[in-house]
């Protein structure tokens, strides 16, 4: 165990969607860390009085002071890189909010200053936590079902456009596969356990969306298996069922059929489905945004973050799988400009 005597300080940069959902969760639900500090963003100052903490007046010296163990970072995609890097050349462990940074470059900065200093870091891939993936991933590791032969995997948010923040549709931000499709693109990494190969993509935009917004993206695998994500924020209302965060696993000797925020199902030696694991509904129109029920996937990737600092072990989604999220994402967008496949590099 760390000599950590006091809990761990979480300190949180951005105040937006994404920094409310962490401050709640580093100032409610974590055991062995607190929230310590808040930073970033007009609203950054009355984010940290309604949780009592410190308000900094700049990212630079929240990072700099020694109440902060952890950083995380929840500002729109273009400044993941310099605030990462600048926290973890700091000294802090880091919890980046998906995509880890712009450029394979960037993250590849990002892991290096952590080495260097042994930090831990981790990306959220919070799908991973979600109850239907779990149970997936049990029955794929148990062995019942045989080699995975493909994965489908869908992202379409019906009119997400609208419900977009405007600095979601900047290019600086890159678009909606590199800021959501990642999610699906990690689940193929993680659920196989294989390295990505190569990339062929189509990204573009169908109803004019200002950046990329629905794309086709074909991931071959060091295994040589070949698997399938679509992602798109412009399909109309109600959307198709089972596919806002949908996975279809097609494997051996059966098949499972994973909807991360409903219900997931199993047919094992060509049997019929059977449900295997059933995700609570969040509740939008009551609770809202905080509801314990979304936040259980990002309480569970933080908590997990914290005993491995105080354990000296790494976490189980690591800086390493948001670099290759990106990799790959970027290969996408690549791939769609010339037409081609585009391999990526093995680790």
């Amino acid at each position: 165990m760390s000599g950590h005597a006091q809990p761990l300080g979480v300190g949180v940069i951005g105040s937006g969607f994404m920094g409310k959902t962490y401050a709640e969760i580093a100032g409610k639900f974590l055991r062995g860390a607190r929230l310590a500090a808040v930073a970033g963003g007009t609203r950054a100052k009355d984010l940290a009085e309604a949780h009592g903490v410190r308000f900094f007046g700049s990212p630079g010296e929240l990072a700099a002071h020694p109440d902060v163990d952890i950083v995380c970072i929840a500002t729109p995609h273009a400044q993941h890189a310099e605030l990462a890097l600048a926290a973890a050349r700091a000294g802090k462990h880091l919890v980046i909010d998906k995509p880890m940074a712009h450029s394979v470059e960037a993250c590849d900065a990002i892991l290096e200053a952590c080495l260097l200093k042994n930090l831990k870091s981790t990306v959220t891939f919070t799908m991973r936590n979600r109850i239907g993936y779990l149970k997936a991933k049990e029955a794929l590791d148990s062995g019942r079902l045989g080699r995975v032969l493909q994965i489908r995997t869908y992202q379409i948010v019906p009119d997400g456009l609208a419900s977009a923040r405007q600095w979601q549709l900047l290019p600086e931000n890159l678009g909606f596969l590199f800021g959501h499709g990642v999610h699906n693109v990690d689940a193929v990494r993680a659920l196989t356990g294989r390295e990505i190969r190569s990339v062929f993509a189509k990204c573009r935009t169908l109803i004019g969306s200002p950046v990329e917004a629905t794309t086709d993206m074909l991931l071959t695998m060091d295994d040589g298996t070949v698997h399938y994500v679509f992602c798109s924020f412009e399909v109309r209302k109600p959307g198709f069922p089972r596919s806002e965060s949908g996975i279809r696993v097609a494997c051996e000797n059966g098949l499972l059929d994973v909807d991360t925020y409903n219900e997931t199902r199993m047919s094992l030696d060509g049997g019929d489905w059977q449900t295997i694991a059933v995700q609570p509904p969040i509740d939008w129109a009551g609770k809202g945004f905080l509801d314990p029920v979304r936040l259980q996937t990002y309480r569970d990737l933080i908590q997990d973050l914290v005993d491995g600092i105080l354990e000296d072990r790494p976490p189980r989604v690591t800086g390493w799988d948001g670099r290759q999220a990106v990799a790959a994402a970027l290969a996408a967008y690549e791939s769609s400009r010339t037409g081609k496949e585009v391999l990526l590099a093995a680790p």
